[in-house]
């Protein structure tokens, strides 16, 4: 049982880097340069409260408080804005018609010899490549 709720609280923490770090790409210019700097240091670069410290030269405290900050920038910037949002939503669109592309390909052989039906595949295959 105790395992379960550290592989949970473990699962979460990844999530949550992983949704910081999201947030960083898409609004991280917004942020002063010290707080892009820390929180691109502790989400990108995998930085611990310490080495951000030192070589930042600052407490740890300081480096806490800059990441809090930086993290309520970002999620007051998702909040108004939503862009992330509305990014995942347009990927996981994607990948359904790239699966509804591919699906109809094995259900209709025809579709395998139609040009611009494996154009289109194509150019869905190379979109979510590029998320």
């Amino acid at each position: 049982m105790k395992d379960n709720i550290k592989i949970e609280a473990a699962l979460a923490e990844g999530t949550q880097f992983y949704e910081v770090s999201m947030l960083l790409d898409f609004y991280g210019q917004l942020l002063t340069a010290r707080q892009y700097e820390i929180l691109d240091l502790y989400y990108n670069d995998d930085y611990s409260l310490g080495e951000i410290a030192e070589e930042l030269g600052i407490s740890r405290q300081g480096v806490h408080d800059s990441i809090r900050k930086g993290r309520t920038a970002l999620e007051t910037y998702e909040a108004r804005l939503g862009l992330a949002t509305r990014f995942r939503e347009q990927e996981e669109i994607m990948k359904k018609a790239l699966s509804c592309l591919n699906r109809v390909e094995r259900e209709v052989p025809q579709a395998a010899g139609n040009k611009s039906f494996q154009e289109a595949v194509k150019a869905l295959g190379k979109v979510m490549d590029s998320l």
